[in-house]
């Protein structure tokens, strides 16, 4: 377990590397969250003025509401996480992308990524539909399907963003990959978000205890400032996080298409970073 641990964090330094080279590839998840909290704000004000979700039984508007919801944030953080692979890819290939270069790969790809959202939101609100009628067992397994879909559509987007073809041979294409190359148990994803999950507990911890020592020494207005620079910590962390994320896919993708470590990793490491089916 350590051993993979070991070799994820060797992958985050890989992928940190790129970051280093392309640091204005933190604006592609900067601006999708932005973007996502915004479109969170343009569907929840309305469903509680019409007070959709209110008791037991849901409205047929809401299911509708729903899935254009879901359609929304999905093609946001998919047209953005494109962008995002596409600039890490030239990076990858030795060139020098531009936020522009991303921008008009995901651009080029629009069609596509609005019919991938469409297909990631019909199965977002099945699973979400059957767990909230199954019980703990039920909904155990519908959190199982959600971690195979997951893992299942991992390549999706670097696949749509390097390839000419629609999303449902994207889907395709990435669970071949996914199974000829590595199985289907991610290893190294997996190290990167357990990596920034336990930087962010303990950024977490020190904001409160910094909020708490400043309300008792210099008051409510030090306490909030204070707070206010924590929350902002934290969403950076979050979104060098989706950065790497994305780095490291676009690597993965290459590396099951050619075979060979893109600049920067090595190929003992990309191997290893899969479990074996």
């Amino acid at each position: 377990m350590f051993d993979r641990i070991a070799r994820s964090w060797q992958l985050v330094k890989a992928s940190a590397s790129v970051l280093r080279s392309d640091k204005e590839l933190l604006v592609f998840p900067l601006v999708s969250s932005i973007c996502a909290l915004l479109v969170a704000a343009t569907f929840v004000i309305p469903a509680m003025s019409m007070n959709l979700f209110d008791g037991q039984e849901l409205r047929p508007a809401a299911y509708v509401l729903g899935f254009l919801f879901y359609l929304s944030q999905y093609f946001v953080i998919f047209f953005f996480n494109s962008a995002l692979v596409g600039a890490a890819m030239i990076r990858l290939d030795g060139g020098d992308p531009t936020l522009g270069d991303g921008l008009r790969i995901a651009t080029s790809k629009i069609v596509p990524i609005l019919g991938y959202a469409a297909i990631a939101a019909t199965v977002g609100m099945i699973l979400r539909a059957i767990e909230e009628r199954a019980g703990f067992i039920g909904r155990f397994v519908i959190g199982l399907l959600g971690t195979a879909w997951t893992l299942a559509t991992f390549l999706v987007v670097p696949v749509l963003v390097s390839r000419d073809i629609g999303p449902v041979d994207a889907v395709k294409e990435s669970v071949l990959l996914l199974k000829k190359t590595w199985g289907e148990s991610i290893i190294g994803n997996a190290g990167i978000g357990l990596a920034f999950g336990l930087l962010t507990a303990l950024a977490v911890l020190v904001v409160i205890a910094l909020v708490v020592a400043a309300a008792l020494l210099a008051g409510p207005t030090a306490a909030m400032v204070i707070g206010g620079i924590g929350v902002i910590g934290i969403a950076l962390l979050a979104t060098i996080q989706a950065a790497l994320g994305g780095i490291y896919s676009a690597a993965l993708y290459r590396y099951a298409v050619d075979g060979a470590a893109p600049v920067g990793f090595d190929g003992g490491a990309l191997q290893s970073a899969f479990r074996p089916k």
